[in-house]
Parts: structure tokens; C-alpha cells; sequence
């Protein structure tokens, strides 16, 4: 599975939309959807980043493993 279908997966899994994430870390819901698609790769400050794990109810640590391709 692509990194973009793990995210995906795993935010349909906590029941967020993509406008959720996208809002919490101050991107906008394309940029979301680009990023689940294949289309462009996550480039985030420090601070979206922690909010990103925030949403996702993951550490820093286990970020890699929900995103990266297998």
C-alpha cells in the first residue's frame, strides 16, 4: 500500500474527514486529497507536523510507519 492510501486508511479509520486534517494543520482540504492521491508528498513545518500526529493519535516516532510505503 502507497503512503497516500496508509493515510487515507488510517483517517477513515478515526472517522476524520479530509477537511478535519486539513484544518488542523492549516492546509487546505486539496492539498489533503493531492496528498492521498499520489500526487504530491507532505512537506510540513515542526508545527503541523505535532498537529498531525495529534490528529492522527500517533507519537512523532510511529509517524513514519503509518505514512511510509511498504
Amino acid at each position: 500500500m502507497k503512503s497516500g492510501e496508509k493515510f487515507a486508511a488510517l483517517r477513515k479509520k478515526l472517522g476524520l474527514t479530509q477537511r478535519q486534517v486539513a484544518e488542523a494543520i492549516r492546509v487546505t482540504d486539496q492539498t489533503v486529497s493531492n496528498w492521498e492521491a499520489g500526487r504530491f508528498e507532505p512537506k510540513l513545518t515542526i508545527s503541523q507536523t505535532q498537529a498531525l500526529c495529534r490528529i492522527l493519535q500517533c507519537s512523532l516516532d510511529e509517524l513514519p510507519n503509518f505514512l511510509d510505503d511498504e
